[in-house]
């Protein structure tokens, strides 16, 4: 004990707890996880892994038929149903939809998501002959906007940054990559972090709160380039954490 220890504890002043370690994360085997767009490349990649790792998946669509047909197709339990009973029956949502239907989508299911802890991996972009580039919705990012439609929710952002198809391709066994995640609440946060961390070689990464979302959203036009110049697909790493 240090004696500025023994000066704190003689004069009746508590010790400071230790900091709690940032990697501490909680065990989330036992939640189920909606993929709200799970028919599409990324929705479809992130309920395989997920599903892969142990997770409970249910993917949705507009249209139930098409949610079971793609959940026949990824099999390890993952089932289907429309985006309204995938909300109903899911501890946490991801959205996945394609940014020109996110709005629509998201206000269609404010009550069945009053409650849910929402993963927002929506990536507004445009594209032209030069390529991809980063569109700004008003309200910031299209997280910012999922809160903005959802306040009964708990609105994180994540995901963006994944190669949907290395996801998808079943000859990998690892995606090697960092999972930039952004929220209101650590607690919040950290579940969506050890989400992440489920499928083998990602780690969630802490990356700030929601009004930094729109240049993690816009990020995504960077590696689309990459991607085209090098003939890869890209991911990021954090390093030094």
């Amino acid at each position: 004990m240090t004696s500025s220890d023994s000066a704190q504890q003689s004069a009746g002043t508590p010790a400071k707890a230790p900091a709690k370690d940032p990697w501490d994360l909680p065990d989330v085997s036992g939640l189920v996880v909606g993929v709200l767009g799970g028919t599409g490349p990324q929705g479809k990649g992130l309920a395989y892994r997920l599903a892969q790792a142990g997770q409970k998946v249910i993917i949705g669509s507009r249209a139930a038929e098409r949610a079971q047909a793609a959940a026949e197709e990824l099999g390890h339990g993952v089932e289907g149903a429309d985006n309204a009973e995938t909300a109903r029956r899911s501890d946490i949502v991801i959205v996945a939809v394609p940014w020109d239907g996110h709005g629509k989508t998201l206000e269609s299911l404010r009550e069945e998501l009053t409650g849910k802890l929402v993963v927002d991996c929506v990536n507004p972009l445009g594209f032209d002959k030069k390529g991809a580039y980063a569109l700004k919705p008003e309200e910031g990012s299209a997280a910012e906007q999922a809160a903005a439609l959802l306040p009964d929710s708990r609105v994180t952002a994540a995901f963006h940054h994944l190669s949907a198809v290395l996801l998808q391709d079943p000859e990998i066994d690892r995606i090697d990559t960092d999972v930039m995640v952004l929220g209101e609440e650590r607690a919040d946060v950290e579940i969506v972090q050890a989400l992440a961390g489920r499928i083998p070689g990602m780690r969630g990464v802490f990356a700030g709160r929601l009004r930094n979302a729109h240049q993690v959203e816009s990020l995504v036009a960077n590696l689309i380039s990459v991607n085209r110049r090098y003939k890869a697909h890209a991911g990021l790493r954090v390093t030094d954490v």
